[in-house]
């Protein structure tokens, strides 16, 4: 089994590891695995390998509701087995893209957060804000622009890796909304549940991420992918402004901390 000393981080925002085998070093923090320039060209490699294992964790996720929510509605458990589906075929292609380009399993430090993040959330409907609502729906402005990014580096490989895995983001957030907006009209303190799993997940990642590993990380909102994703308008828009706002604040205070 893949081994790390106990955890630092806090146990009110974080639950265990999931388990891994001994190909893998498992780090907590951004700033321990191995971030490399851009123009590094081993870059690639450690991306790959480190998205496979988040790709596993979305499926760690996703079973992990399945095994704590028994009596939730079979059309939202069904929901949730396929993507679960959906990631292990995810996991599954980058793996294989990972070895098409000389990496192995295991070959740089992965992080679990996501998993840890979402299965210490108490509630289903805080379990789908922030996996699909917030870390998918993220994933598909980067996925999105990672395509375009592909496709002129003449990576057609990656570029249709990344035009698959957004087909199927873009449902996974789909259902996430319907199965939310279904939830929160059986019991109205939904609402608070949202709330609630919005902030412990903001407060995790901040400790997991830092400063270091979110300065400068901004993607241009996918507009039409998110419209097709189910969010309406005004949420598309406000997405899109707090993205600009953040850009907008990191070259006014290029020497000052963003509170």
């Amino acid at each position: 089994m893949a081994t790390r000393e106990g955890s630092t981080l806090d146990p009110e925002l974080f639950a265990e590891d999931p388990a891994r085998d001994a190909r893998f070093r498992v780090k907590e923090r951004w700033v321990e695995c191995t971030n490399m320039a851009d123009d590094d060209p081993r870059r690639i490699v450690e991306f790959l390998n480190r998205q496979m294992n988040e790709e596993l964790n979305g499926l760690e996720s996703l079973a992990r509701s399945l095994g704590d929510f028994p009596d939730v509605d079979w059309e939202i458990r069904l929901g949730l087995a396929r993507q679960c589906a959906d990631e292990a075929r995810h996991t599954a292609m980058f793996r294989k893209v990972l070895e098409q380009k000389g990496g192995r399993v295991g070959e740089y430090p992965v992080l679990n957060f996501q998993y840890r993040i979402i299965a210490k959330i108490p509630t289903l409907v805080g379990r789908f804000t922030v996996q699909n609502r917030s870390f998918e729906a993220g994933g598909i402005d980067a996925v999105e622009f990672g395509i375009a990014k592909a496709r002129e580096e003449g990576d057609s490989v990656l570029a249709e890796l990344f035009e698959s895995q957004l087909a199927d983001e873009i449902l996974h957030v789909r259902f996430a909304n319907e199965a939310i907006a279904t939830l929160k009209q059986r019991d109205p303190k939904c609402i608070l549940q949202m709330g609630a799993a919005l902030t412990s997940a903001s407060k995790a990642f901040r400790e997991v991420m830092g400063k270091e590993g979110t300065e400068g990380v901004r993607y241009p909102v996918a507009a039409g992918a998110r419209e097709e994703a189910g969010f309406k308008p005004q949420e598309i828009k406000l997405a899109g402004d707090l993205s600009d706002t953040l850009a907008a604040r990191r070259v006014a205070e290029p020497q000052g901390d963003v509170p």
